[in-house]
Parts: C-alpha cells; structure tokens; sequence
C-alpha cells in the first residue's frame, strides 16, 4: 500500500523534476510544497496551460493537455511508483490524487 505522508519525486526517466512534500489532505486528494529541480523548467508550461484550462472552465481540452504529462512523468511515492495520478502544480504548490497499480 502507497504511503501517503512524506517526500514524493516527479520523475522523468531517471531524471528528478521535483519533489513534493505532503503538508495537507487526505484521499483523495493530498497538498503540499514543490520543490522543482532545473529539469522542471521543461515541464512547467504544460503545468500552466493546464491550470490555465481549469481556470478558464475549458474542462473538454483538459484531457489533451494533461496526457503529456502523464506520458512524460511518472509520479513516485515514499513507497514506490504510482500506477495513476493527476496532479496540478501552482507556483510553490502542489495538489494530486493517484491509483496504486491493481493485483491481477
């Protein structure tokens, strides 16, 4: 079972784009403070158009927008990686869900 509490890594291959330090929520939702690292700078304007999508209420483009991320990173909890996860990244601040991988 993934550990919700403590450091998660934003990953790129085996390149660290950032972490993220849990601080507030509970499922299914979680919050806290991003650390990006210099790799994040060829992931923020993805992060933006996105958010800026939400802010707009153009929820029927956000799926195209938000597939690149998801292709291109993979979210890794203190436990290990996560199958699924959505996450939005705002200045110093970070908000997700994810889905750990089904048995089968």
């Amino acid at each position: 079972m993934t550990d919700p509490d403590g450091t998660w890594r934003l990953m790129s291959g085996n390149t660290l784009v950032g972490t993220i330090t849990v601080d507030d929520g509970g499922m299914p939702w979680l919050r806290g403070r991003f650390f990006p690292e210099v790799a994040f700078s060829q992931f923020k304007p993805w992060f933006d158009a996105v958010n800026a999508l939400v802010e707009a209420e153009e929820f029927e483009r956000f799926d195209d927008a938000y597939d690149r991320i998801e292709n291109a990173l993979t979210l890794v909890s203190p436990s290990g990686p996560v199958a699924e996860f959505l996450l939005h990244i705002d200045q110093d601040r970070a908000w997700f869900r994810w889905q750990e991988a089904t048995a089968g």
